[in-house]
């Protein structure tokens, strides 16, 4: 099994018995990191096995008899030895006493800590006997009464059983809750559910087919918990006080479904939505972004370049951030030193050193790149050089004769272009020292088995900039062979704007970015607006998304 599990576990005795595979048990590992339930339960709620299963190969295996739990057959004697919140801290049930002989039925006959510790608290040898943890739960209410001491996580819904609410209630992690909520959304081909603080409680919503229904509401007790856990298994750091995003995947019936998480620091806690995940296809070279040959060789000039500043811009930072370091591997670094500026560079092919920077705002990011500068690199990266100081910084490096490689956050090339020229304006910026600016975008696209046909209102055609002539329009709706998200995946689109002679004239003279847009336009140039244009009269995106990924 490769070091799956450890050598005398649940798992493996049930795979050394036959009754799993292991490509089962790789999928019960992962229900278990999600819902931080045992490898046993795991199992039982993906169907792979019954309880029974696990309990007659534990039984087998390790030879230990294996009991039906009834109250007449339980002694009072076994029940006064053993305090009922030890009995349901380790799942297990006092049976018979005989002398210094104790006798119990345990869910997990390998907790050896829970031996310890029933050894130690009742001086009692025991003797163990595998149950069925139903039935151990049922024997702790019938021999203790109701633990009126339990504390509770707080959630109320009319949409789950009462046994399924008071599973979740008894699991203050929030493991249980966040696990059944996954569930609905699969289950009830829902497209996201969403946690949402209103001081002392939090509302939990689901949405799909355009609507929002309230699936319950949470106690602020132990929100954190429960936050703190989806952050965790998403990927994404504790201490982040900026909107972000990650992956958390669920296992359904030994499927991988993947949920993105975003997250947003608000009042009261996190304000969080968990949404079936659109992939996006994978990139791990430039090549793969599927550029048309005029932009591909425009990218390997960039690529040659030795000084100068070459831009990429886009407002998703991670996005932008991934796209210089694909630039990065495709460049000639040979006989160069590389000195990366912030917290999301470096993840590419090549490793380089890399500087912490803009904690403290720009200011702090334009001191790095000054201190950076001192040790003269051949090639300065930075992350982010939108605002004044940074961009004054690193102008200064490619003064130097330095290549400089860096991030901006711009939405559009004509947002860019403004920019720059009145960089240019105030001295910050030499056009003779700007090599290029490469922006990507990324959109949804439509799923060809449910996309919709509609036709948009005037008053909506006039809002998103719309033709009343096109041919058709579609929209999403949801599917089972889209998860019901109404997406088939994405599609990255890419402009690249090299600063040649011809452009450089022109942007000396013209001093307006809608006129260098159109003096491109003239020279043949295609950018992400046309490709963008395009895929929406094919009906391959939405209105919506070709405004809000492409225009805005």
């Amino acid at each position: 099994m490769n070091g799956l599990v450890k050598e005398g576990s649940i798992g493996e005795i049930l795979f050394k018995s036959q009754i799993i595979t292991e490509q089962e048990l790789s999928a019960a590992l992962e229900e278990q990191k999600v819902s931080g339930c045992r490898v046993g339960e795991a199992l039982v709620r993906l169907g792979v096995v019954a309880q029974e299963d696990i309990d007659w190969a534990l039984a087998n295996q390790l030879n230990i008899p294996y009991v039906r739990l009834k109250k007449e057959n339980i002694d009072p004697a076994a029940v006064a030895k053993v305090p009922g919140q030890l009995a349901r801290r380790y799942s297990l049930c006092p049976i018979f006493l005989s002398g210094s002989e104790l006798s119990i039925a345990m869910a997990d006959p390998l907790n050896k800590e829970a031996v310890e510790e029933i050894t130690r608290v009742t001086g009692c040898q025991i003797s163990i006997s595998v149950g069925l943890i139903r039935e151990i739960r049922e024997m702790h209410d019938a021999m203790y009464g109701p633990d009126q001491n339990l504390p509770e996580l707080g959630f109320s819904s009319g949409h789950f059983p009462a046994k399924v609410l008071s599973a979740i209630n008894a699991d203050l992690s929030g493991a249980m809750l966040l696990n059944h909520l996954l569930l609905r959304v699969v289950q009830k081909k829902f497209a996201s559910v969403a946690l949402q603080p209103l001081g002392d409680q939090v509302r939990v919503l689901a949405r799909g087919e355009g609507r929002t229904s309230e699936l319950g509401k949470l106690s602020a007790t132990h929100y954190g918990r429960l936050t703190e856990r989806i952050r965790r298994l998403s990927g994404i750091g504790g201490a982040e006080e900026n909107p972000s995003s990650g992956i958390l995947t669920f296992i359904w019936q030994g499927k991988r479904i993947p949920f993105q998480t975003l997250v947003m620091p608000g009042n009261g806690g996190d304000y969080l939505t968990l949404k079936l995940h659109v992939g996006a296809p994978k990139i791990s070279e430039l090549d793969d972004l599927g550029v048309s040959a005029g932009k591909r060789a425009d990218l390997k000039a960039l690529c040659s370049e030795k000084e100068g500043l070459v831009l990429f811009t886009g407002r998703d930072p991670e996005e932008r951030s991934r796209l210089i370091d694909l630039f990065l591997d495709a460049c000639d670094h040979a006989d160069r030193t590389v000195i990366l500026v912030g917290e999301r560079l470096g993840r590419g092919r090549d490793r380089w050193p890399r500087l912490p920077a803009g904690r403290c705002g720009a200011d702090d990011t334009a001191k790095v790149v000054s201190a950076a500068l001192e040790h003269d690199p051949d090639t300065l990266v930075i992350e982010d050089v939108t605002e004044l100081a940074s961009f004054i910084a690193a102008s200064k490096a490619v003064m130097r004769g330095k290549l400089v490689v860096a991030g901006m956050s711009q939405g559009n090339k004509g947002a860019v272009l403004k920019q720059l020229l009145y960089l240019s304006q105030k001295n910050f910026l030499i056009p003779t020292h700007l090599k290029g600016v490469v922006s990507l975008k990324c959109v949804l696209l439509l799923c060809p088995e449910c996309k919709k046909q509609y036709t948009p209102a005037a008053d909506e055609l006039a809002a998103l900039r719309l033709k009343a002539t096109a041919p058709e329009y579609f929209r999403p709706t949801g599917c089972p062979s889209c998860d019901q998200t109404g997406y088939s995946g994405k599609k990255y689109l890419l402009d690249v704007i090299r600063f040649d002679q011809g452009l450089l004239e022109a942007f000396e003279v013209i001093r307006d970015s809608d006129e260098i847009i159109r003096h491109l336009k003239d020279n043949g140039y295609r950018g992400i607006g046309e490709e963008g244009a395009e895929l929406l009269e094919r009906g391959e995106i939405s209105p919506g998304e070709y405004v809000a990924s492409i225009l805005l």
